[in-house]
Formats: C-alpha cells, structure tokens, sequence
C-alpha cells in the first residue's frame, strides 16, 4: 500500500502540516518508524519522541502540532484517527467469494451473494447466509442459524442451532457460540440436565475474540446488542443481556442472566456473578470481582493493589482478624455509651 499525505489528510479531514506529496507506505510507533512511515500521538507519555522519530508524518493533537520534526496531521483525537488510517494498510486477505469444493452445505440451506466458504466448512440445515458474508476454513454454521451480511465467521469458529448473528460483525478463530447454559439441577446428589432451549441473538457491527463461549439462553435467548466488542477468551453466561457499545477485555468471566447496559468497559479479569444488573456507563476496573448489581454509573474496582509478598501476607493476616476487631471496637463504644 502507497499514499500521499494529502489523500491521507483528505480521508481524515485532518489538517496537514507539511508536504502532501510524501508517499506513506506503512504505520509504525514513534520509536520504530522509519521513512515512508505515518505514526501516531496518543500517550503524553511518548511526548518527547516527537523530536527524535524518523516516521516521514505524525497524527497529533493541535496542542503538539508544533513540536513535530516531521510533517503533522492534525486531529482532536489522535487515536481515533490512527485506528480509521489503519483500514488502509489492511493486511487481512480479501475474500475470494467462492465455495470450496471440500465444504459441506445443506441443500435446505439458503446462501446469499457474493459468499465465501472456505475448505471444510459446515453449513447445516435451514442455516442462512446473508450476501457478502464470510466462513473461514473448518467453521460450522448449525442448524437454522443465521448469518447476517457481511458478517466474517474466521476459522474454526463453532455456531450451534437458532443463532443470530447480525451484519458486519466479525468472529474470530476457536469461538463457540450457542453452546449449553450450565444448568443442573439436583436429586439426591445427582445432577439433572435442564435443556437449554433458547438461542443466542447478536447484533450488527459485534466483534467477537478468539476462543470465547457464548452460552445458549435456559428459556429466552442471550442477547448481545450492537456495537459490543469482545476481546479473547471471554465467558458469557446463558440469558446474559450485553447492552449497546459495550465493551469487555480479555478473560471476564459474565455469570448466568446478568444484564450489562450500554457503554459500559469491564476490563481485564473481571469475575460478575449471576442475576445482576450493570447501569449504562459502568466501568470495571481489571480483575474486579462483581457480586452486587450497580445502579449508579462511574468506575468500580475491588480486591487489593500489588504489593511485595510480604506485606501482602500481613495484609491478609489482618483482614482476618477484621471481624474480631470490630467486635471489640463495638464492645468498647457500647461501654463509653454508657
């Protein structure tokens, strides 16, 4: 890929600081850039990289613009305009808009337009393809699910029966999606199944990580709203409610019909327990442990932070002496009360 600053600025409505003419052949960071490379400022940390970088153009803010040593483009938001730059500079193959000859479709299947199948895929009964979409190698699409347009379902990727996926969405390699609710119940010590018959229903523009499982609903379906984006190796529940433009890092772990609201970031690690309820605009500190619904929007964490082991022990040693001393301190309130 080669362009020239000027159709760059042009594409971001940035103001350009500079030569239009440079041809920009790749993205780097500031310490790695090298000639030919557009690089970005996001962190304040990096500040003093503007001076020593040899990328050939910077996107920066305008309160920076001037301490560039190389050309600038100037945007309110640095970063949203690396991430629109980088659909330029795409690497990802483009689809080939055949079916492999090894790929296994059912003949009560429906298939759109300009549909890719790649080698080994499985397209069960009464599955529907909508135009444009994609199924990567070894992917199965189960019975009676839909596939919405342009939605891309990478290798490997499992979809089981009554899934819903909407457009525009991408699903990377290892997902299963439509899997079994964990639903027992029990009788005289042995667990009993309860039959998941709900289904799963995504909608447009979700972004789903590698090796993530999204469980079936019990009864209704569990329902993912559009604009989520999910990063690897998360767990959600059966009947979880994800809200809209939410958005989850890597290896959160959403318990059975808990409801996320809209524009919500549970960050790393996060563990959320069963049948609660996160307002619009919560946002989860990483590694927190959630066991209480939240009704007022804003930042949430628990646990401890980091420490050297040792004091860590000590820490711990008093946490369990916690209950005793309240104890005690009530005692001593009590007997100055009176």
């Amino acid at each position: 890929m080669a362009i020239t600053l000027g159709e760059i600025a042009t594409y971001l409505q940035a103001k350009l600081i500079g030569d239009e003419s440079i041809v920009i052949h790749g993205l780097a960071t500031l310490t790695h850039a090298q000639t030919g490379e557009l690089s970005f400022l996001a962190n304040m940390a990096y500040r003093d990289q503007l001076q020593s970088t040899l990328a050939s153009a910077i996107i920066v803010h305008p309160n920076q613009a001037d301490e560039c040593s190389s050309a600038a483009l100037v945007l309110d938001n640095p970063y949203l305009g690396y991430a629109k730059v980088s659909s330029l500079f795409e690497t990802l193959p483009k689809a080939s808009h055949i079916i492999h000859p090894s790929a296994v479709i059912s003949e009560s299947a429906s298939i759109g337009k300009d549909v890719s199948i790649a080698a080994n895929a499985v397209i069960e009964d009464h599955a529907v393809l909508a135009d444009g979409v994609i199924i990567g190698a070894g992917t199965v699409v189960g019975h009676n699910s839909r596939i919405g347009r342009d939605t891309r379902l990478h290798q490997n990727v499992s979809i089981y029966h009554d899934v819903s996926i909407g457009e525009s969405c991408i699903v990377h390699s290892g997902t299963v999606i439509g899997s079994d609710g964990f639903g027992f119940a029990n009788e005289q010590g042995k667990w009993v199944k309860i039959r998941q018959i709900g289904g799963v229903s995504i909608g447009n523009n979700v972004e789903v990580g590698a090796n993530c499982t999204i469980d079936r609903g019990a009864m209704s379906d569990t329902r993912i709203s559009d604009g989520v984006i999910l990063d690897n190796l998360i767990q959600i529940a059966h009947n979880v409610e994800i809200g809209e433009n939410t958005a989850m890092a890597a290896s959160c772990k959403i318990a059975g019909s808990t409801k996320i609201g809209a524009n919500c970031t549970i960050s790393g690690g996060v563990g959320v327990t069963g049948h609660l309820t996160l307002v619009d605009g919560t946002h989860v500190t990483a590694m927190s442990l959630v066991t209480k619904s939240i009704a007022e929007p804003g930042g949430y964490s628990s646990g401890t932070a980091m420490s050297k082991t040792s004091d860590w022990r000590k820490s711990a040693a008093r946490f369990r002496q916690l209950d005793d001393m309240a104890k005690r301190l009530k005692a001593i309130e009590k007997s100055i009360n009176n």
